[in-house]
């Protein structure tokens, strides 16, 4: 892991690759002066990471009203507020969409383009001039968004990804306005999905496997088991009202819910 920001094109010329330590970005652009695009993204990441760790404990913490002073925290606060009060969340959540988020503004605010997109691990911001279309990968297959179309963040949750889930969810894939809103609610929704107290999942303190986890001792998913239909089904019902509340609310547009080759649609 570099204590520099890395940045190398891919071998196809048309993509870029940035790295700063857990920050990890794959970079397109078309209709437009990809090498000015390219240059304002390594120019904005410079300090992204630097920003973040400024205000880690902050954002490690439940959010409450506190005031975040870097751009990437601001989004990250966004991104939670909703559902702060009603449910534990940190900024944290939404820490990979809003990066992407981030970055992307830093592209399309100086010159215009077709399409951008920018990929943080599987979080997706995108923008989409006129007419343009995007294909995204979901548990159910692959789904057109239009420029017409509200949703310009992609995210995807579940305990086998990147990041700590307190839920079962193989996989949720969530569409929203912006990939930071897109973020904490797959994060939500994949903890939704879940079998409390289920003798064949088995669950750790997150504080045990990673020191200093926001999660602390709450209990995270390490293993599951073998489960029934019904379980899979009790499981899914749960994570889809959830998602269904958030639909309702506003706060996405959709979302893919997937465990042990079910999955729901909302």
């Amino acid at each position: 892991m570099s204590s520099l920001p890395q940045a190398m094109l891919l071998p196809d010329g048309n993509r870029l690759h940035l790295n700063h330590g857990p920050i990890d970005l794959i970079i397109g652009a078309e209709g437009g002066d990809r090498e000015t695009a390219f240059s304002m993204a390594k120019q904005r990441f410079e300090t992204v990471l630097a920003e973040l760790v400024g205000e880690l404990e902050g954002l490690k913490s439940a959010f409450t009203d506190q005031q975040y002073k870097g751009s990437v925290a601001k989004r990250m606060g966004s991104a939670v507020a909703p559902y702060a009060g009603e449910i534990f969340v940190t900024p944290m959540a939404a820490v990979a969409g809003a990066v992407a988020d981030e970055m992307l503004d830093a592209i399309t605010s100086s010159a215009r383009y077709d399409k951008v997109y920018v990929n943080n691990g599987g979080d997706i911001a995108f923008y989409l001039r006129g007419g343009q279309k995007m294909k995204a990968a979901t548990p159910v297959g692959m789904v057109d968004i239009d420029s017409r179309d509200p949703v310009r963040g992609i995210a995807t949750s579940g305990w086998r990804g990147r990041s700590h889930s307190l839920g079962i969810a193989d996989a949720v894939t969530v569409l929203a306005e912006t990939a930071a809103e897109a973020d904490v609610a797959a994060t939500l929704i994949a903890n939704a999905v879940d079998l409390p107290g289920h003798p064949a999942i088995e669950r750790r303190p997150a504080h045990d496997i990673e020191v200093h986890s926001e999660l602390e001792a709450r209990l995270v998913t390490v293993a599951v088991g073998d489960l029934s239909l019904k379980d899979v089904g009790d499981a899914l019902e749960r994570g889809t009202a959830f998602a269904i509340d958030c639909v309702s609310n506003g706060l996405i547009e959709g979302a893919v819910l997937s465990l042990n080759n079910e999955t729901r649609v909302v």
